[in-house]
């Protein structure tokens, strides 16, 4: 497999993610608010890479626990309690990480004047107010809906 191969065939596995698993939607879509976000914020060079970091470690959790998931589900179709075992300590290891990500983020987040900043960046202009709010219902819809083929697929 050449070295581009390999590329190729991690954005698809990204793309599939994101497409078949509402918990890495919400993932992807709560790392766009905090970079969106994080601009009226004074971090410095180590603070965005700890939040860089954090939002990796999460998604590629995630991903890794949809892996673990769907070999399991290939390997096992009837109830086991060693593939209920791996299933759901896969899972815990996502909910610990998302956990302490929330914690660094109220942590980094926590400045006042930051969120003043925000405030009154978006409510200064209401086209800015109204493409935030437009955003805001573009995720809601991206989280929860899935696409009808995926659908199909999952029950399959």
């Amino acid at each position: 497999m050449s070295f581009f191969k390999g590329f190729k065939y991690a954005f698809c596995g990204i793309i599939r993610c994101i497409k078949n698993e509402r918990n890495m939607r919400f993932h992807t879509v709560a790392a766009l608010y905090v970079l969106i976000f994080a601009r009226f914020f004074s971090f410095s060079r180590a603070e965005y890479a700890l939040l860089l970091l954090t939002i990796g470690a999460v998604m590629a959790a995630e991903a890794v626990n949809t892996s673990v998931e769907e070999l399991c589900n290939k390997v096992c179709t009837e109830k086991d309690d060693h593939i209920k075992y791996t299933k759901d300590a896969a899972a815990g290891a996502v909910l610990i990480l998302a956990f302490f990500a929330a914690v660094i983020g109220a942590v980094l987040f926590s400045d006042p004047q930051g969120w003043k900043a925000a405030f009154e960046y978006y409510t200064g202009s209401a086209v800015r107010a109204a493409m935030l709010a437009v955003l805001s219902v573009l995720s809601v819809v991206f989280i929860v809906i899935t696409p009808k083929k995926n659908r199909k697929e999952k029950k399959k």
